[in-house]
């Protein structure tokens, strides 16, 4: 998984981010570990957008057109980075925020990821929770 971010506007600073937390860290130990557990236990993988959107090759092609034609700026940020970044410790992810300005709010709780059973069922939770979205 790897963090990035995609401005879909000249005005990135006013329009909302969407912005998808993973509930899992940086670093090679850590991509490492949860390679491991995707194959072996992928029941009690603890991150369900990470299992939902990557597969051991990488980001979902489906996906990545997806959030590729979505017309919010959308950021990527693992556990670790997102707790460096905002007072947030204890939300529960994985989790989608909106973020505009200095603001941040959770759009798509732990519970409504965790929730999502395919690659499909995820997209449609993303389309409708983001339809009146700026």
């Amino acid at each position: 998984m790897e963090t990035s971010m995609r401005d879909t506007s000249d005005s990135a600073k006013t329009k909302s981010t969407l912005l998808f937390v993973y509930n899992a860290d940086t670093g090679l130990f850590s991509v490492m570990t949860d390679y491991a557990h995707k194959i072996l236990s992928p029941k009690t993988y603890p991150c369900n957008l990470c299992a939902i959107t990557y597969g051991n090759m990488g980001m979902n092609k489906k996906w990545k057109e997806y959030i590729d034609n979505l017309t919010i700026s959308i950021e990527f940020l693992h556990r670790d980075e997102f707790l460096k970044r905002y007072d947030l410790k204890n939300t529960q992810l994985p989790a989608a925020f909106i973020k505009k300005g200095d603001n941040i709010a959770v759009l798509i709780d732990h519970s409504e990821i965790n929730g999502c059973t395919s690659l499909e069922e995820l997209m449609n939770l993303v389309t409708m929770k983001t339809e009146n979205v700026d």
